[in-house]
């Protein structure tokens, strides 16, 4: 399977180069290892995270697509989807199959018809409507629902500013 995963990452980051997709942009971290992906998302537009640009690393399996790729920000971002630590939590990238809390339905899941731009696409939606009602950030996900207008902004906006500083480096 690792040769067939490594043509079809090799496929889908020469596609994005080629036509790349508005919000996001995608890389390898090293030339030599298809396996690891460093995106920045560019917040978008009329949201508190607009302005931002925020680097995250997409890790692929080996038996990919078979299985998801794990995506985390290395960027600080402060949002309920997103762990204290930079994991994404998004039913996209949960490994196929069943949910066995039943919360997802097994199509919301990974299903190896999905290419990273399908996952970002994701992941620019999830930062445009977080969901609330599974955070991997409880704190955030209480601020979103309490104070959105207040902390919670304040924290996104800092997260924005510092990614706008962190962009270049």
């Amino acid at each position: 399977m690792t040769e067939q995963s490594s043509l079809l990452l090799r496929k889908q980051l020469a596609e994005l180069n080629k036509n790349p997709v508005e919000g996001f942009s995608a890389g390898l971290v090293d030339d030599d290892d298809i396996y690891l992906w460093e995106v920045v998302v560019i917040g978008p537009q009329d949201t508190l995270f607009e302005g931002g640009f925020f680097k995250a690393n997409l890790t692929f399996p080996h038996d990919y697509p078979l299985r998801p790729p794990k995506m985390k920000f290395i960027t600080e971002i402060w949002h309920p989807n997103v762990a204290k630590n930079g994991d994404v939590c998004i039913s996209i990238l949960h490994e196929p199959g069943e949910d066995k809390y039943g919360y997802e339905k097994p199509e919301e899941r990974w299903l190896p018809i999905h290419t990273v731009e399908t996952i970002m696409i994701s992941v620019i939606s999830m930062l445009a409507d977080p969901n609330g009602d599974s955070p991997a950030n409880v704190d955030a996900a209480k601020e979103w629902r309490e104070d959105p207008k207040g902390v919670f902004k304040k924290k996104v906006a800092r997260c924005v500013r510092r990614s706008q500083e962190m962009a270049f480096d």
